[in-house]
């Protein structure tokens, strides 16, 4: 019996070909490339967790032989191992959160009257069932839900404020940051990002740190070489200093541009993307001859500058440093910061609606009205 042209399953999956055609071994082939590509995008992971592991032998080394053997100060050995141990556990405790997290799915609540299809249901899934049935088009706040806006034509799914659709996760995220290949090719998006910014911030830490007592322990080594217990301590302390030093040279300059994006209330892709702003933009002119949602290759040169420029000032979300922190790691249970310090916590908010810059809209009107006259007066 040949396969129905358009058949109504809880998912919406693409045609497959009957049983008897030869495409059953191009699907085989298919699954085997994808189970490859799904050993493979570990890899970085591996060996990221590998660049943590391998200096602890180094750490104890150092601090045993010189602060303790050498040195006979059990204290600072004490202190120092203490804040060593600490930062790696930290790092790794907001890791695994990275990993195992789901960054930020896109549910949909299931329309009136519909009921479940099938075992395992989820009110996660839209079938295109589901999608020709709903039969209002509007969320609570009145906001076309199939504006392109807030559809994603590649899911099929509702599209909320600031979420992205990953083309190499083939999925939208709630608040997408960035699509992450060292966390086991995964985004970082509204439920990751505190235990992503933990985790960068207690590397950046935990390698200053190293790099201070190392460097310290082999500048006392460098200028008392008969004191030494043994040879290779200064091998391990140059080699932990080194070490210390790049990670927190590249792992600093993440943590410190990651915190002006808290600051700001930015995303890495809102902070990188300027023509995300003609999202947002009012209705312009029809003599423009522009979509309804302006695209970037619709502009003219002097429109894309004018964008870039306003970009750098409009900030749509900025509530000032103080709520924007609060929304990344802002709590209301009692004893809320302790998962804040031990993975990061979570951000404040379902990642759906976030309240904006009361001043965006009258700039995002100014930029319109810059745009319909911008080419008049070059």
């Amino acid at each position: 019996m040949p396969n129905p042209l358009l058949s109504f399953h809880d998912r919406w999956q693409p045609h497959t070909a009957a049983p008897n055609q030869t495409s059953t071994d191009d699907s085989s082939d298919d699954e085997a490339d994808e189970q490859q590509k799904g050993w493979m995008r570990h890899l970085p992971l591996c060996f990221l967790i590998t660049l943590i592991v391998v200096p602890q032998p180094s750490i104890l080394i150092v601090l045993v032989n010189h602060y303790l053997r050498t040195l006979h100060a059990p204290i600072t050995f004490l202190i120092h191992l203490c804040i060593s141990y600490t930062l790696a556990f930290l790092s790794f405790s907001s890791l695994i959160v990275c990993v195992a997290r789901d960054p930020g799915p896109v549910s949909v609540d299931k329309p009136t009257g519909v009921e479940d299809s099938g075992p395992g249901r989820g009110r996660d899934d839209l079938g295109l069932r589901e999608a020709l049935m709903v039969p209002l088009d509007v969320d609570d706040d009145g906001d076309d839900l199939f504006s392109p806006v807030k559809w994603c034509r590649k899911c099929w799914a509702p599209k909320p404020e600031r979420t992205h659709h990953c083309s190499l996760c083939g999925r939208c995220v709630l608040k997408m940051d960035h699509h992450c290949p060292w966390l086991g090719s995964r985004c970082v998006g509204h439920r990751t990002y505190p235990s992503f910014f933990h985790f960068i911030a207690s590397i950046t830490l935990l390698s200053t740190h190293v790099a201070i007592f190392a460097g310290s322990a082999f500048w006392w080594s460098f200028n008392n070489p008969g004191l030494t217990l043994d040879e290779t301590t200064p091998l391990h302390e140059l080699f932990l200093l080194a070490v210390g030093a790049v990670f927190g040279i590249v792992m600093g300059s993440f943590t410190i541009y990651h915190m002006y994006l808290i600051s700001t209330n930015q995303t890495t892709l809102e902070s990188l993307s300027p023509f995300l702003l003609l999202r947002y933009l009012p209705p312009l002119p029809p003599t423009l001859r522009l979509s309804d949602l302006p695209l970037e290759h619709e502009l003219s040169y002097n429109q894309r500058r004018l964008v870039r420029k306003a970009h750098s000032a409009v900030k749509l979300y900025d509530l000032g440093w103080r709520r924007n922190w609060a929304q990344v790691f802002g709590w209301s249970r009692p004893r809320g910061w302790i998962p804040c310090i031990l993975y990061g916590g979570a951000s404040q908010g379902n990642g759906r609606r976030f309240p904006r810059n009361p001043r965006a809209e009258h700039m995002l009107s100014k930029l319109a009205d810059a745009l319909a006259t911008v080419d008049k007066d070059a």
